[in-house]
């Protein structure tokens, strides 16, 4: 029965806090050209248009200057590095599909563009005796992967999807595509990366979840 009372007290603090929302039209907001076109489909794969996903959030919104904006890496490198987005944009990029599995149940498939991972912990170098990785949002959000995970999958930092730059509520200027994991793992606003030797319990990890999140597998408990 405790077990049972974990899932259930989370589930209603999950909706409660971040809650399930449609995304607004993003014409001419923050980070968006107003020129660009969402494509619909993709190597034959029908994406879930953005005014469909679903979104969640722990404190609304946040609107972050794209001229001012820094990406900073820190922890268990060789030499601390910080990237504008101008910086970012500059790096060979990456385009996947990807199905985001909330673990309220929903989910949508939607195509990803943007730099992988290896590339920005290359220009800082990792120290041999990483093993963990953290992502800290401007929302206050964090959340931790494994060094492998992110290396062996590839994974990227989005800063477009379905052809779109990020809209301001879906994450701008990035937003991580931790895939094969529940959506609590995509962080959102990300402004800094930690590398560390030890694992670390995130924002909902913290309150139950667990910390490996894989999509088929448990969502509470490590």
């Amino acid at each position: 029965m405790k077990r049972w009372n974990l899932v259930f007290t989370c589930l209603l603090v999950l909706s409660a806090v971040s809650g399930c929302t449609t995304v607004p039209d993003t014409t001419n907001t923050p980070g968006t050209s107003g020129n660009e076109t969402e494509i619909k489909v993709y190597e034959g794969i029908k994406l879930t248009p953005i005014s469909e996903q679903r979104n969640n959030a722990i404190a609304g919104t946040q609107y972050i200057d794209r001229d001012t904006y820094r990406l900073r890496i820190t922890g268990l490198v060789d030499t601390p590095v910080e990237f504008t987005y101008e910086q970012l944009l500059t790096y060979p990029n990456v385009s996947k599909i990807d199905r985001l599995n909330c673990v309220e149940g929903w989910s949508f498939i939607a195509k990803w563009t943007g730099v992988p991972v290896k590339t920005l912990l290359d220009e800082a170098g990792v120290k041999e005796n990483a093993t963990n990785v953290i992502f800290y949002s401007s929302d206050g959000y964090s959340t931790s992967l494994e060094l492998d995970y992110l290396l062996e999958k590839n994974i990227i930092l989005a800063y477009k999807l379905n052809d779109i730059t990020l809209p301001p509520d879906r994450g701008f200027p990035l937003q991580l595509v931790a895939e094969d994991k529940y959506g609590y793992k995509y962080a959102k606003w990300v402004t800094d990366i930690e590398i560390t030797d030890e694992p670390y319990k995130g924002y909902w990890e913290r309150a139950g979840y667990s910390n490996k999140a894989d999509v088929g597998g448990p969502a509470f408990g490590d």
